[in-house]
């Protein structure tokens, strides 16, 4: 239960799928250097079962209790689905549910390990578990056809016509509301004073997540402009110690507002739950991730119409407009980010240009109505080319 788009899409998938599916939602615990993500899932009026083994780190003997509990639910509750999402809940839950012998198991990638995250040989070892369960999962979803082509063509865990895209969906309407006084309370929290050009990134402080390149590309936007500007990092993480050592050898003036809050050239905000109040504050979003499935923050960032400039990664390309919505730069080359970024600083009339096709591009593409329609239809394709022997007369249960 982190935040992140994994929590969102099952959320809205148990509160908005229709009425002949019964769901139990099982989750494990988030990292102490994590963000709670239960008030998602409170606000939908919905409850889960806490799976405490069950974390992103791996502890053999807790993944083994983890599993022998999951089979335990499982079989008590007979599903005719199992829905997997993210790394951990993939493996042990799809083994789980393989080995109960559920009628269709199902898991979605939101994002991969198979780079920027772990050694080679672990990497290996990881891409052979994934080959492995994939071959014995009903379906596989990927979020986007850039994630597809990598499951398929670069990593071979699964041949491409095994998977399915089906794109995130959210709640976006909230982007567009009282967007003026929202932006008036971010900037009133943050000392932002009118004619100050405040950027944000919003994502764990965390190395995958690639802080310093961002904070590196501050300090040379700070020496080529005249503008007022300011960066905001949202979210938290075992990174945020060695991020703020980073800004005092860079010379950025920095401040960890929850403690000190303080106006300051490099604000560190930690978590804020309503994102959208922050997204209103902001001028422009940047991504510098190593390895991404598909940012929730980009799609959020164009549904408050802002623009948005980011590492060319993972499935960013199937969910913005290069060059019309977003700057998109190859190969981490700093002095490209830095320059993007400063053309957007110094060019207002660009701002507004690419802010305003934003909300046009995700507001019905990544609308949560859609992904439960396209999930629906999914499941009852599984169902039909695979009997459940054990399917109720009238409700179809699954478990996520």
């Amino acid at each position: 239960m982190n935040l992140g788009g994994p929590t969102f899409n099952v959320a809205l998938l148990t509160k908005h799928m229709p009425a002949e599916y019964e769901t139990k939602l099982l989750a494990g615990e988030k990292q102490k250097s994590e963000e709670s993500s239960d008030f998602i899932v409170h606000d939908l009026g919905l409850t889960y079962e806490l799976i405490p083994g069950m974390k992103r780190s791996i502890n053999p003997f807790q993944d083994l209790f983890t599993y022998i509990r999951l089979r335990k639910i499982i079989k008590e509750f007979k599903p005719d689905i199992v829905h997997t999402h993210a790394a951990k809940a993939g493996t042990l839950g799809r083994l789980a549910a393989i080995h109960a012998k559920v009628p269709v198991v199902v898991h979605t990638f939101h994002g991969h390990v198979f780079h920027s995250y772990f050694s080679k040989w672990k990497t290996k070892i990881f891409i052979l578990i994934e080959r492995y369960l994939a071959k014995r999962s009903s379906g596989i979803i990927a979020i986007s056809d850039k994630q597809k082509f990598e499951l398929s063509t670069t990593y071979k865990i699964i041949k491409a016509s095994h998977v399915r895209v089906i794109p995130l969906g959210f709640d976006l309407s909230r982007f567009q509301e009282n967007v003026s006084d929202k932006r008036k309370a971010f900037r009133k929290k943050y000392f932002l004073e009118e004619d100050e050009i405040a950027i944000g990134i919003i994502g764990r402080l965390v190395a995958i997540k690639n802080h310093t390149f961002f904070l590196k590309a501050a300090a040379i936007i700070n020496q080529q402009t005249n503008k007022k500007i300011r960066f905001f990092l949202i979210g938290d993480g075992d990174d945020r110690e060695s991020l703020l050592d980073l800004c005092k050898e860079l010379k950025l003036e920095s401040s960890y507002f929850p403690i000190e809050p303080k106006k300051a050239s490099v604000t560190f905000c930690s978590w804020i739950h309503e994102i959208d109040i922050a997204i209103s504050g902001l001028d422009i979003v940047c991504l510098t991730s190593l390895n991404e499935g598909t940012p929730v923050s980009l799609i959020e960032a164009q549904a408050g119409n802002k623009p948005i400039v980011s590492t060319r990664v993972g499935g960013i390309e199937n969910i913005v407009l290069p060059n019309e919505t977003a700057f998109l730069v190859n190969n981490f080359d700093i002095r490209d980010f830095s320059e993007k970024l400063l053309r957007l600083i110094d060019n207002d009339a660009l701002r507004i240009t690419m802010s305003s096709k934003g909300w046009e591009l995700v507001k019905e593409r990544f609308h949560y109505t859609r992904l439960v329609s396209d999930t629906d239809k999914y499941y009852k394709e599984l169902l039909l080319s695979k009997p459940a022997k054990r399917r109720s007369r009238h409700r179809t249960r699954t478990v996520s």
